[in-house]
């Protein structure tokens, strides 16, 4: 998609992107404020490979006030994004002959991840009529001796789905049982909409569940800070040790002057955060309404992250322009040549039938690309 996209715009045709997974503000000024006096006063040189212990405490009191766990400085692991956080964990905790349970729909890193680790990935289905949460009875129908670990991402990318608490209290008690290492993907837990978000780590502690977790953070979709690469790991300490020296060997430390940017994020005013969510929260309503006016197609109301995740099934092994859309590559690709308009598959994500749609975009240009998709759409009836 993008690379067709690419040679459109080349050719000076108007694209409009649905497919970003960014938000389209710039990162707040006080945050790039404080990366400039970072570079002034001469922030320029390696860290502690774990991190900055200033930005590690700030990142332990942002834990304490925001998600209700405590953590020590020790049991933090500042990383290249938090993507580099994920990667590491799972180099760190499976190996050869271990399995994974994810959840499809499914972020496309999280089977590589593993595949990287040389373990294997169990996909387990969700239901899409319940914030895509896991089908339990399969869950147990594939869990075998070898399963080592699973990884929740609530929210998620792709679907914006937010899990009940009582869906990961029993996920947690199912891990705790079966000795599995828990990875909770929260990039997205400041963007939540209609509901509390609550850290996996806090629901293991509160219900004495004692499973082992392992929660990754990032700054990127909550401080508009994609391009500053901070991410971060907190869980037992010797786990974060030993995923340490993996990080060590492979990239020495973080940005030094985007972990000083980052101190300012967590410690300073929250009030850019609560202005970007609450545009999302508007276009989310607003793609949401459009989207569910195209005949044909159903979708879910997502309470996080900046992605809906409508159903395109009733146009799969339909014909158009003498071409059967087989899949929602197919789909995807209509889309894009007939509309212009660039769009995520879902069959890339594990959902057949589904597409990705982000709203992290302007009003204007989610009325106007969602009325070229449904124009494109009503010539395939």
């Amino acid at each position: 998609m993008a690379t067709i996209a690419a040679d459109m715009k080349s050719q000076g045709k108007e694209v409009i992107n649905f497919s970003v997974g960014e938000p389209d503000f710039n990162t707040p000024k006080h945050i790039i404020k404080a990366a400039k006096s970072a570079m002034d006063a001469g922030y320029t040189k390696y860290t502690a490979g774990p991190g900055m212990l200033e930005f590690r405490q700030a990142i332990c009191n942002k834990l304490i006030k925001e998600n209700g766990i405590k953590y020590n400085p020790k049991d933090v692991l500042v990383s290249n994004g938090e993507k580099q956080s994920l990667y590491t964990a799972c180099q760190a905790l499976f190996d050869k002959g271990d399995n994974v349970i994810i959840f499809t729909p499914y972020w496309v890193s999280f089977p590589e991840f593993i595949r990287l680790s040389d373990a294997k990935p169990n996909f387990v289905k969700t239901n899409s009529n319940k914030n895509f949460e896991p089908d339990f009875e399969q869950l147990q129908n594939k869990k075998d001796k070898s399963t080592k670990g699973v990884i929740i991402n609530s929210p998620s990318n792709p679907t914006g789905g937010v899990w009940r608490d009582e869906t990961i209290v029993k996920l947690l008690k199912i891990a705790k049982r079966n000795n599995w290492y828990v990875i909770s993907d929260e990039c997205y837990e400041r963007l939540v909409y209609n509901k509390k978000f609550t850290s996996v780590e806090k629901l293991n502690r509160e219900n004495k569940i004692a499973a082992c977790v392992i929660t990754c953070m990032s700054l990127s979709k909550t401080y508009a800070m994609t391009g500053w690469r901070i991410g971060y790991s907190v869980g037992p300490y010797e786990i974060i040790k030993g995923m340490a020296k993996i990080q060590g060997q492979a990239t020495s430390c973080a940005n030094s002057i985007g972990q000083k940017a980052g101190i300012a994020a967590l410690s300073g005013d929250q009030e850019c955060v609560d202005f970007m969510k609450s545009k999302f929260l508007k276009r989310r309503d607003l793609m949401l309404g459009l989207i569910r006016d195209i005949p044909n197609v159903t979708c879910s109301s997502p309470d996080g992250a900046f992605y809906v995740f409508p159903d395109f099934s009733q146009y799969l092994n339909q014909t158009v322009n003498g071409k059967k859309l087989k899949d929602t590559f197919d789909i995807s690709q209509y889309i894009l040549e007939s509309a212009n308009v660039v769009t995520v598959p879902g069959d890339g994500f594990g959902a057949t039938g589904h597409i990705r749609f982000s709203y992290a975009t302007s009003s204007e240009i989610i009325e106007k690309g969602i009325e070229k998709v449904k124009v494109a759409l009503n010539k395939v009836f």
